[in-house]
């Protein structure tokens, strides 16, 4: 699972934070090094491995935190609104870094998000969930083409279309709520 806010042991430097939940597999040292350093790579953090948190900007505790979880290997990655502090060139940086690894570690991840954009951007489904009590009001099959650029994608009439919709759906739920 990765937070929104990091959940880093402070006391442990990059690289430890990483093999964290690895101590408990059955895995020699040296295993768990090579996995992690595998993740901190992935992440585009080779060279930091032996810095603490505090030393880290809050993009950097967010790879380090997605690091961690990806070298523990989940079947399903839980990520609770794990952008949602950092600024917006930043976030769409990792929004970016996150296609990328999904891509390729080929992974089942339930993003959870407020940010309508961010759901459309990052999903191949968006569930909308009703206010209270949070139940599925509806699932929506994202099809967009992500083989283009950011600009491209968020800029086409499909990225429009679902995003419009997915609002829709809130403003319904808004509504019913009164």
């Amino acid at each position: 699972m990765v937070f929104q806010d990091y959940a880093l042991f402070p006391w442990r430097t990059v690289i430890k934070n990483v093999t964290y939940g690895l101590e408990e597999q059955n895995m020699s040292k040296e295993e768990r090094r090579s996995t992690a350093q595998r993740f901190i790579d992935m992440m585009g953090l080779s060279g930091s491995e032996d810095k603490y948190p505090k030393e880290l900007s809050g993009g950097m505790k967010q790879r380090v935190a997605l690091a961690r979880t990806l070298a523990y290997d989940p079947e399903i990655l839980l990520m609770d609104e794990p952008f949602g502090a950092l600024d917006q060139p930043l976030r769409e940086s990792l929004q970016d870094h996150l296609l990328d690894i999904w891509r390729e570690v080929e992974k089942t991840v339930i993003f959870i998000t407020h940010d309508v954009e961010e759901a459309v951007y990052l999903s191949e489904k968006v569930m909308v969930m009703t206010r209270h009590p949070g139940t599925e009001k509806e699932t929506l099959a994202i099809d967009i083409d992500r083989t283009r650029d950011r600009e491209a994608i968020v800029t086409s009439d499909e990225f429009t279309s679902h995003r419009n919709e997915v609002w829709q759906l809130l403003h319904e739920e808004t509504r019913n709520q009164r």
